[in-house]
C-alpha cells in the first residue's frame, strides 16, 4: 500500500486530466427523507409498511423505504411537497402504534434524534356559548404546545366544539382539559377530544408506551390516570377518582351548560362528585 502511494505521488497529470472540475450542489441528486419512530415493541415488517402507506400517501413517484436503527424507519421522497402532505395529515399510526416523524437532513446522527413531537387536531369542549370562537379555543390550547393556524376553507368548527391544530410533546401525559376563569370570578372545566389517537396508556396519559410497560401499573393497585375500566374499551377513557379520603384539590360539576369548577379547600368537605375529568378520545 505505501508502495502504490509513493507511484500515486510521482505521478504526473496531464492538463486534460488534472483540470479543475467544480461540480455544484445544484447538481447533486435531491432527496427528502423522513425519519419516522414507530411507538411499538413489536418487529417490524418493512413490506407490509410498504404496502400499507404507499395507496395511502400516492406519492407520484413513490418512495423508498429503509429500516434504521431500533424501530426507526427512514422514507425517502424525491420531492419536498410528498412529505409536507404526509406530516399535514398527522397523526399517522400503523397497527395502533404511534408514528413520530422527523425532517432527516443526513447531518444528524439518527441515535441524536429525539422522537417526541406529533401534531394532533384536538377538539375543545365545553367553552361557554358567547366564547366559543377560534381564537379562545386557541388560547385554551396554547399550554399544549405550538398551535398552527388553519389555512384555506378547513373545517374548525363541530357540533358543540373548536378544532385546534396543536403540535404536542407526546413524552409528556396528554392534558385531559383545563380550568378557565371566567370576570366573575366562576371557573368552569373545558375539556379536550384528540382525534385519531392511537394506543396509549390509561394509567398515566403516555403515548410512549403501553398499559402493560407503565410503571405506574407495575406499583399501584388503584385504577390509572385515565381508566375507569377492568378490560374496558379504550374509547371509553374516564378519569378516576382515587381511593383515598382525602378530598381532591379540583372537583368538576355538571351543573349547567359548562362544567363548574368546585374548589374543595374553599367549599368544605365534597362527596363523591357527580362529574370527574374526561379526558376522551375521538375516534
Amino acid at each position: 500500500m505505501e508502495d502504490l502511494t509513493k507511484s500515486w505521488g510521482c505521478l504526473t497529470l496531464s492538463d486534460v486530466e488534472g483540470s479543475n472540475l467544480k461540480i455544484t450542489e445544484d447538481e447533486a441528486v435531491t432527496e427528502h427523507v423522513l425519519a419516522t419512530k414507530f411507538l411499538t415493541k413489536r418487529a417490524l415488517n418493512i413490506e407490509a409498511i410498504a404496502k400499507t402507506f404507499s395507496p395511502i400517501w400516492r406519492a407520484k413517484n413513490g418512495f423508498k423505504i429503509r429500516k434504521e436503527g431500533d424501530h426507526v424507519v427512514l422514507f425517502t421522497f424525491d420531492n419536498k411537497t410528498e412529505i409536507d402532505k404526509v406530516l399535514a395529515a398527522e397523526p399517522w399510526s400503523f397497527d395502533k402504534h404511534l408514528m413520530v416523524f422527523q425532517r432527516y437532513d443526513k447531518d444528524i446522527d439518527i441515535v441524536n434524534m429525539e422522537f417526541n413531537m406529533v401534531t394532533f387536531w384536538i377538539q375543545v369542549h365545553d367553552i361557554p356559548g358567547r366564547f366559543k370562537t377560534r381564537a379562545v379555543a386557541e388560547k385554551i390550547c396554547g399550554i399544549l404546545g405550538t398551535v398552527t393556524k388553519p389555512t384555506g376553507d378547513m373545517d374548525v368548527e363541530g357540533d358543540g366544539f373548536i378544532r385546534v391544530r396543536v403540535t404536542v410533546d407526546i413524552s409528556k401525559p396528554l392534558c385531559r382539559g383545563r380550568v378557565i376563569s371566567l370576570k366573575n370570578g366562576k371557573e368552569l372545566w373545558v375539556s379536550f377530544k384528540y382525534e385519531r389517537l392511537s394506543n396509549l396508556c390509561y394509567w398515566c396519559g403516555s403515548l410512549m408506551h403501553d398499559d402493560r410497560d407503565c410503571e405506574l401499573w407495575l406499583e399501584s393497585e388503584v385504577p390509572g390516570f385515565f381508566s375507569n375500566r377492568q378490560g374496558g374499551s379504550r374509547s371509553t377513557a374516564t378519569a378516576s377518582t382515587s381511593r383515598t379520603s382525602k378530598p381532591p384539590s379540583v372537583v368538576v360539576r355538571k351543573t349547567g351548560p359548562s362544567p363548574e369548577i368546585m374548589r374543595p379547600e374553599k367549599e368544605g368537605a365534597v362527596s363523591t362528585p357527580e362529574t370527574v375529568i374526561a379526558p376522551n378520545v375521538q375516534e
